[in-house]
């Protein structure tokens, strides 16, 4: 089943491929990040922003090895020989992607006074987007010279 839904995807050197694996990459990051909120939020009884910080940090290391083992593995990496560099501006795009969907969080659940769960889901959305082109155009813009 994984072979035939790998051959449906489109290559990886377009931006078609590369967003689609993003979106992937992004839903592994996001299970992984909306568990260990919901962990956090409903068995630990933590406050919903540092529940939403602590998720959203794994979701930001798991994002970033998919991101270059898989998702822009075509793509000339700016940094690639200045790993830490690399991560660096990986992480701070993250960090923004954080802080938007902590203003994100704070404007549905604290104000508007929408459920933290479809709250969660609504800001992760918007930080993908943000996340996906940020990325491309900072750290994996060139595709790899054959």
């Amino acid at each position: 089943m994984i072979k035939k839904i790998k051959s449906r995807l489109p290559a990886r050197k377009s931006l078609l491929g590369q967003f689609i694996r993003y979106l992937v990459t992004g839903g592994l990051a996001f299970v992984a990040d909306f568990g260990l909120f919901a962990l956090c939020l409903y068995k630990f009884e933590w406050h919903y922003l540092l529940a939403n910080l602590v998720g959203l940090v794994a979701g930001l290391v798991l994002n970033y090895v998919l991101s270059i083992v898989w998702v822009f593995s075509e793509c000339k990496r700016v940094l690639e020989n200045k790993k830490t560099a690399e991560f660096s501006i990986f992480a701070i795009v993250g960090f923004a992607g954080v802080g938007f969907n902590q203003l994100l969080m704070y404007l549905m659940v604290g104000r508007l006074e929408w459920n933290e769960m479809l709250s969660k889901m609504v800001a992760a959305i918007l930080v993908l987007m943000w996340n996906f082109g940020a990325r491309k155009l900072m750290l994996f813009r060139e595709q790899k010279v054959a």
